[in-house]
């Protein structure tokens, strides 16, 4: 009696994690969702990348999983399971919300519909599985999984941040008309007034009481350990968001940089902010 009382409590755990992973993917999917450059690249993106971009995508939400997932978890085994439930999750609301729109016809190709479908799901599932973060009480979560227990996991936050931000805003005409206009000059100006806006969010953080001891020392202390590495890992993934949507093919090795730099910007906020949200 007792075991059937506690799996019908699991259920009920998880069909309310489940329903908050749905919420979370289609409030973070949403602003991608109805982008018309991202409908595109659905067709247009190179299915090598395509492949390789959802490959190496999955042990990123493992580990989110276990950093901040819609459910609590006690082995990796677990955050396998609810990585491949909140890729499903992203794909199904993907698709859903991509019906709705009229952006999923009769007439289209299978490879477009499941392109379109396949780059959506990538935001969205990263929405599933900080469900818990955003719409749940996981105060007392963070206790009994760790939260931010080590330099690497602040890095790995910080990473999750970046991308989200950098995959929402890439497909954009706009990141490529600014960092293509842009002068040397401007574009490094444009770096260390990122670093410096990034480097509020991380010191501030300090004076929450979230990191416990990690976050201790003086601000060029934290600048080096969290600003510097932090802008750093966010520059990478512009540079592979960038480089699997296309975007840097046919550039100049100082405009492929400048484009960089532009993403950079919210990129290097997200990864700073996402240490406020996780």
């Amino acid at each position: 009696m007792q075991a059937a009382l506690y799996a019908a409590d699991a259920n009920r755990q998880f069909g309310r994690g489940l329903a908050r992973a749905f919420a979370g993917a289609i409030i973070f999917g949403l602003p991608i969702l109805m982008t018309m450059e991202m409908w595109a690249l659905g067709f247009n993106v190179d299915d090598g990348k395509l492949a390789l971009l959802l490959a190496l995508f999955f042990p990123v939400l493992v580990a989110l999983s276990w950093h901040a997932g819609f459910e609590k978890t006690f082995s990796w085994r677990d955050d396998v399971l609810d990585a491949l439930v909140a890729y499903a999750v992203g794909f199904v609301a993907s698709a859903a919300i991509l019906a709705v729109l009229g952006q999923l016809e009769g007439g289209m190709s299978a490879r477009e519909i499941v392109g379109k479908i396949a780059l959506q799901a990538v935001p969205a599932s990263i929405g599933a599985l900080l469900a818990q973060s955003m719409l749940g009480d996981n105060r007392e979560d963070r206790e009994v999984r760790g939260g931010v227990a080590s330099y690497a996991a602040e890095l790995f936050v910080m990473g999750a941040g970046a991308l989200f931000l950098a995959f929402n805003l890439a497909p954009t005409e706009e990141i490529l008309l600014i960092g293509v206009r842009l002068s040397p000059l401007q574009a490094a100006m444009l770096m260390l007034a990122t670093l410096a806006l990034m480097h509020a969010f991380v010191y501030g953080v300090s004076f929450t009481g979230h990191h416990g001891e990690i976050d201790r020392g003086p601000a060029w202390s934290v600048a080096l350990r969290f600003t510097v590495p932090g802008y750093a890992i966010a520059l990478l993934l512009c540079a592979y968001v960038l480089w699997t949507f296309g975007t840097l093919g046919g550039m100049s090795a100082a405009e492929g940089l400048n484009t960089i730099a532009v993403l950079g910007f919210p990129a290097g906020v997200g990864a700073a902010a996402a240490r406020l949200i996780l």
